[in-house]
């Protein structure tokens, strides 16, 4: 009887075995998770809107609308931790009812520069020529007037209602969008992979929207979460002027301009919502800059699997 061999077999050593590559989104998630200031401005970001959003619903939040004359504006104590305004409302309440609006201002105008810009820039860039020339000439206009004038045109000549004030903003925030969308898409358009869509067939909206696009959510992730900061300032300058959230509705920029007013006797008024908003505009930064790094390609060379 024969007796078979069995070939050898080899085992690797860990360090031989070729690791599997990790996608771009992988590679820079793990990336941003060893940025510890992103992170923790990440965590600040959703506990504050986590806040904010289910203030009316926390039970022992006060009623920020509830006043109390006979008490008037008094120093932060146990009862109230931020103190209380020259109504004698909770400034506690204030604050994170206040949040809901400038997180929203925030997030739709930058939402509706989103839309707009990188429409924009797509279609310009990838349709080149005398219409890209046109399209960024107007961009080229709109830069040179002051985009806050411009704010408060809109909101002048239309309305002064919240839903315009979410909206106002974006329609002036999106023009460096538009040129950062613009450049990556003539750096695209020639590429590989959209020679290979048009030779399929896919239609110029196609080849745009569904495989230029998605290749510039990297810079694009990236301005916006610095847009967000920008149109929550704005809010807060609109609302210096009086052109901002209106009686009996308030946001960290009215409640900035009202507690101004009486800074020298009362400064918790001006310190609790300009410090809500300062750490929420510095966290939004921190996040931006991470992302930044997290989604450089040259970082994925030099550091990534």
């Amino acid at each position: 009887m024969s007796i078979g061999l069995r070939p050898p077999v080899t085992v690797l050593a860990p360090e031989a075995r070729v690791s599997q590559p990790r996608s771009l989104w992988s590679d820079a998630w793990a990336r941003l998770r060893r940025n510890r200031m992103a992170v923790a401005a990440g965590v600040f970001l959703l506990v504050m809107s986590t806040l904010a959003t289910f203030a009316p619903w926390i039970p022992w939040l006060p009623d920020p609308t509830l006043q109390d004359l006979a008490k008037g504006s008094t120093a932060p104590s146990f009862a109230h931790l931020f103190g209380t305004d020259e109504l004698g409302r909770d400034l506690f309440a204030r604050v994170l009812h206040g949040g809901r609006i400038s997180l929203l201002v925030g997030l739709v105008g930058t939402l509706v520069s989103l839309l707009i810009g990188v429409t924009w820039g797509a279609v310009a860039g990838y349709v080149g020529g005398r219409t890209d020339d046109y399209m960024m000439r107007v961009v080229d206009v709109l830069y040179a007037l002051p985009y806050i004038f411009l704010v408060i045109l809109l909101l002048v000549f239309f309305s002064k209602s919240l839903l315009m004030l979410f909206v106002a903003p974006g329609l002036v925030q999106w023009l460096t969008m538009a040129r950062i969308v613009r450049g990556q898409v003539l750096s695209l358009k020639n590429q590989t992979f959209v020679e290979a869509a048009r030779a399929l067939g896919a239609s110029d909206l196609a080849i745009v929207f569904r495989h230029i696009v998605p290749n510039t959510l990297g810079p694009v992730i990236v301005y916006t979460t610095l847009t967000v900061p920008a149109v929550i300032l704005q809010e807060a300058f609109l609302s210096f002027l009086g052109l901002g959230v209106q009686p009996p509705n308030a946001s960290w920029g009215t409640l900035v301009s009202d507690g101004a007013k009486l800074l020298a006797l009362f400064p918790w008024l001006v310190l609790f919502p300009g410090l809500a908003m300062s750490l929420t505009l510095l966290a939004f930064n921190f996040l931006g800059d991470g992302l930044r790094d997290a989604l450089d390609p040259q970082g994925r060379r030099d550091g990534g699997a």
